[in-house]
């Protein structure tokens, strides 16, 4: 006796996900891309915790430039690739590294001061949680249910009756 299909499961809410994270991703880039006032500098100036050097290093003026456009750039990369299901685990590791990057110039650890985030928190911010789903996304791709992959997927897959 064949199972039947659920109707919803774990990976149509991973694709929900998957859309709602790049929404968000290509949302910000292009927020940032078209507000020419915009820069990373202040955030990475006021960097914090063990890579502090690292972020007030790349505040400065010989890099501040490639930071802001890289920034821009990887944005609106992830966005378009987690949104269009079209290379989307390389989308999700782009996205993991810069959501590691936000982290670490302020991670929420609790002997810290929060200087340029939303709220305090110990250990857990908004930054590390989308990380993590970012992840989830590297693991369970889904652009075979809906996406890019799906519509120019060649491999037909065929049902029972259409074998016989």
């Amino acid at each position: 006796m064949e199972k039947k299909k659920a109707r919803w499961d774990y990976k149509d809410t991973v694709l929900v996900l998957r859309l709602l994270i790049g929404w968000h991703f290509l949302y910000e880039g292009v927020i940032k891309l078209y507000n020419p006032e915009w820069t990373s500098f202040g955030y990475l100036a006021s960097a914090q915790g063990p890579f502090e050097s690292f972020f007030v290093w790349m505040s400065g003026e010989s890099m501040i430039g490639m930071a802001d456009w890289g920034n821009k750039i990887a944005l609106i990369l992830v966005g378009l690739t987690l949104l269009l299901g079209v290379f989307e685990r390389i989308g999700a590791l782009v996205g993991i590294g810069l959501l590691a990057l936000y982290y670490l110039a302020h991670p929420a650890f609790p002997w810290v001061t929060q200087l340029n985030v939303e709220g305090s928190y110990w250990f857990v911010n908004k930054n590390l949680i989308e990380l993590v789903a970012c992840i989830l996304l590297f693991q369970v791709p889904t652009a075979d249910r809906f996406g890019l992959k799906r519509l120019f997927n060649t491999q037909k897959e065929f049902t029972k009756t259409e074998l016989s």
